[in-house]
């Protein structure tokens, strides 16, 4: 979708090696900014860190599943910007001497939603941006459970869902 919409570059991390892609197209410099904007990712790339992480979390020790934030890390220019707003739930283990001493700056925190809410619908309403491309599924309130289940193991080329109750 990233493609078709906006004509931005795509990564697939299950097929090809991120910082080796990033590298080869920003010439070895990598990305000027890295946004990590979904956070507590339930899985990441079948790896010894993933194994780690589902072991912590197994054993409550809570590892926040910072695997798409350390490749950021590794993956931003130096003295390049990193924005964090997704959610982490726990306490996460940051490759944070990467980030310092690459320079990176950082900002994080969750979106301050009461602040954009009004102007997007705004413009939504103004039929200036229209976000409905996005959603690919309408079901009703009951079958939210299923529905999740349907984004979640991305079935039926589920991408958004809305519920209406």
């Amino acid at each position: 979708m990233a493609r078709e919409i906006s004509n931005a570059e795509v990564v697939d991390y299950e097929k090809s090696d991120v910082y080796a892609t990033l590298q080869q197209l920003t010439k070895g410099r990598g990305p000027d900014c890295c946004i990590d904007a979904v956070g507590a990712e339930n899985h990441a790339a079948g790896n010894l860190q993933s194994a780690l992480d589902d072991a912590k979390t197994a054993l409550h020790l809570g590892s926040g599943r910072p695997h798409v934030l350390n490749e950021i890390f590794k993956c931003c220019r130096k003295g390049g910007r990193v924005s964090v707003p997704g959610v982490y739930f726990s306490s996460v283990n940051l490759q944070w001497g990467t980030a310092m001493n690459k320079a990176l700056q950082i900002r994080l925190g969750q979106t301050h939603m009461q602040r954009y809410l009004t102007p997007l619908m705004e413009k939504i309403t103004e039929g200036k941006i229209d976000p409905s491309f996005v959603i690919t599924h309408v079901e009703p309130l009951e079958n939210a459970p299923n529905a999740y289940k349907k984004f979640r193991d991305r079935e039926d080329g589920c991408i958004k869902v809305v519920l209406k109750p």
